[in-house]
C-alpha cells in the first residue's frame, strides 16, 4: 500500500488513495500513526472517490477513531491533490471535498498555502454533544461561551464550540507553556459530561490579532498545531469580544490563519508540505 507523509504547521498525517472507504481502517490507522513502531502521524487521512464533490477526506486518529473533520487534514488532503495533478488546473481555485461534517470548500490562497471553509460554528448541547439529562436541551449561549468545570483542584471556564468536531477552549492569563496539559488534557477529554469526548485547548490572547494555543486532540494526545482547534479558539476568542475578524494563532508547530465575520463560515488558511512517500506492507 503506497502512502505519502504530509504535515501543516507539524501537524502530521498518512495521506492513502483508496477505492474502498468502507473497510476496517481502523486497526491499520492505529499501526501507521503509531510513532517509533510505525510510521507515526496524528492521523490517517483516506483521499477517496466522492459522489457529491471533487474529492472525499476520511480521517482516523492513532486510537483508531474517526474524526468527523480536521483543518489541518483538509489543507493537506488538497495539497496533495494538487500538487500530484488529480485536480485539473482549473479545477485548482475552488476545491470541493466531502467530510462527514459535510461538503468543505477549499482555493489556494497565496502565500498562506490553502484556504479551508470549515463551516459555521455550533453551539448548541447536541452539537458538542454534552450530556446533561433529559429535558436540558435548551441552549444558553452564556453558559456555552463559559461553561465551568472543577478538574484536580482547578476551576476551569471552558468555551465549548462545534467546528463539526467538538472542541472546549479555555482561556489563561498565563503563558500556555506552562498550563499542565499532558495532566488535565487527557481528563478533560473524557470528562463524563462529554459522551463523545471532546479537543481541549489551552490559548492565551496577547493582543487582537494573536493568540498563542496549545491543543489536546481528542483520540491522539498533544499536537503541534490542530485546525479545526484554531478556529474553535477564533471563534470562541471573537464571541468573548477578544479579537477582530482575523487572527494568527500561533502554535507550538507554527502559525494558522483563522478568519470569522462572527456570523457565517470560518476559513482556515495554512501551508501544507510533503515530508516523504513509502509502501507499507
Amino acid at each position: 500500500m503506497k502512502f505519502t507523509k504530509l504535515h501543516s504547521a507539524g501537524n502530521d498525517f498518512v495521506l492513502v488513495e483508496a477505492e474502498d472507504g468502507e473497510r476496517d481502517w481502523s486497526p491499520l490507522a492505529a499501526a501507521m500513526c503509531r510513532r517509533h513502531f510505525g510510521i507515526g502521524a496524528d492521523g490517517l487521512l483516506l483521499l477517496l472517490p466522492s459522489e457529491s464533490a471533487q474529492l472525499r477526506m476520511r480521517m482516523f486518529n492513532p486510537d483508531g477513531s474517526e474524526a468527523e473533520t480536521c483543518g489541518n487534514g483538509l489543507v493537506c488532503l488538497v495539497s496533495y491533490a494538487v500538487s500530484d495533478g488529480l485536480l485539473h488546473m482549473q479545477d485548482v481555485n475552488e476545491v470541493t471535498v466531502e467530510t462527514a461534517a459535510g461538503v468543505r470548500n477549499a482555493r489556494i490562497s497565496g502565500g498562506k498555502g490553502i484556504q479551508v471553509g470549515m463551516g459555521t460554528p455550533k453551539f448548541g448541547f447536541n452539537d458538542i454533544p454534552i450530556d446533561r439529562g433529559k429535558g436540558k436541551d435548551t441552549v444558553d449561549i452564556k453558559l456555552m461561551l463559559s461553561y465551568p468545570i472543577n478538574i484536580k483542584f482547578r476551576e476551569l471556564a471552558l468555551n465549548l464550540v462545534s467546528m463539526g468536531n467538538p472542541h472546549a477552549v479555555h482561556f489563561s492569563k498565563q503563558p500556555v507553556a506552562d498550563f499542565p496539559l499532558h495532566q488535565l488534557g487527557p481528563m478533560v477529554e473524557n470528562l463524563p459530561a462529554f459522551p463523545r469526548r471532546i479537543n481541549f485547548e489551552v490559548a492565551r490572547v496577547i493582543d487582537r490579532g494573536n493568540i498563542d494555543a496549545r491543543v489536546w486532540e481528542r483520540g491522539v494526545g498533544e499536537t503541534l498545531a490542530c485546525g479545526s482547534g484554531a478556529c474553535a479558539i477564533a471563534v470562541a476568542a471573537r464571541k468573548l469580544g477578544y479579537i477582530d475578524n482575523k487572527v494568527d494563532i500561533e502554535l507550538p508547530g507554527g502559525t494558522l490563519e483563522v478568519e470569522w465575520d462572527g456570523v457565517g463560515e470560518v476559513y482556515l488558511s495554512s501551508l501544507a508540505e510533503i515530508v516523504f512517500r513509502g509502501e507499507w506492507f
